[in-house]
């Protein structure tokens, strides 16, 4: 072969690759972006499904109202403050008001005569999440674990893919279902919530075991103080109850030997008369 062939060959070798790459990097682009528009898809579907459901449930009579705010593992479920209200975290404090306002009458002790102890749990727990979400620094808390529960499950997804990828097998799983995927986000959200009370009450049950150990170090310090005051005035009075005992021995003593050198005078004796 001549070299003006062997070049010719070259570069259509060089041109053939060059196209066999740019078909790949448009496929798996193409692929990565098919990917993305369904998971974009998917969440989209996710979303509006909770706002369905939302919505759905926000007409609940009083009764359906009280029912799923003192559910079995109401403890857990009212964690979450917009789980509570029923409104998404992106509201506006006006939203906020209005929806709390609508609860608020639904479950109110006065408007169910019938179970009033009941209401009167499920207002307490509607007004605590209300004043929750006032406060700001507790409303970013509440969003961040709501979105690091979601972000939770995004990721679970992409490594189940990956793993299906690097098998050979279908990247299809059972997450792209969005009824799936909210009940997985909902599960994943409530467990955190979950665990951050659990930390928060072993925080504040390790505090008070604190303080009361530091409190009763203060009494037992108190009582040592008072015992030695006490014991340091007994020494003090029997001090001197001692000194004034020997004082007394003392005095008694020097009496009794002044009594002892004493001497005994001899009797007169009586002159002879003589006649």
């Amino acid at each position: 072969m001549s070299m003006s062939a062997r070049s010719a060959h070259f570069r259509l070798h060089y041109v053939t690759s060059a196209r066999r790459s740019r078909s790949k990097m448009a496929a798996a682009a193409g692929a990565s972006a098919a990917q993305s528009s369904t998971r974009d898809e998917a969440f989209e579907t996710f979303y509006t499904e909770v706002k369905q459901i939302e919505k759905r449930d926000s007409v609940l009579t009083s009764k359906q109202q009280i029912e799923r705010l003192l559910r079995p593992g109401s403890t857990y479920f009212n964690l979450n403050p917009f789980e509570v209200l029923q409104i998404d975290p992106e509201a506006t404090d006006e939203e906020m008001k209005k929806r709390f306002r609508q609860l608020s009458i639904l479950v109110h002790p006065d408007k169910n005569q019938d179970d009033v102890e009941r209401a009167q749990q499920a207002f307490e727990a509607v007004d605590k999440a209300y004043k929750l979400l006032l406060d700001p620094e507790q409303k970013k808390r509440a969003v961040d674990v709501i979105h690091a529960g979601r972000e939770y499950i995004e990721h679970n997804m992409n490594q189940k893919r990956k793993q299906l990828k690097k098998d050979g097998k279908s990247t299809v799983i059972e997450e792209d279902d969005p009824e799936v995927f909210r009940q997985a986000v909902y599960k994943q959200t409530m467990k955190l919530f979950a665990e951050l009370e659990i930390k928060r009450k072993e925080r504040e049950a390790k505090d008070m075991h604190e303080r009361k150990r530091q409190r009763e170090e203060e009494i037992e310090t108190q009582e040592k103080a008072k015992r030695e005051k006490e014991w340091q005035k007994n020494f003090e009075d029997s001090r001197d109850g001692r000194v004034d005992s020997w004082r007394n021995f003392q005095a008694k003593g020097k009496t009794k030997e002044k009594k002892n050198r004493t001497f005994l005078k001899p009797p007169k004796v009586k002159m002879e008369q003589r006649d």
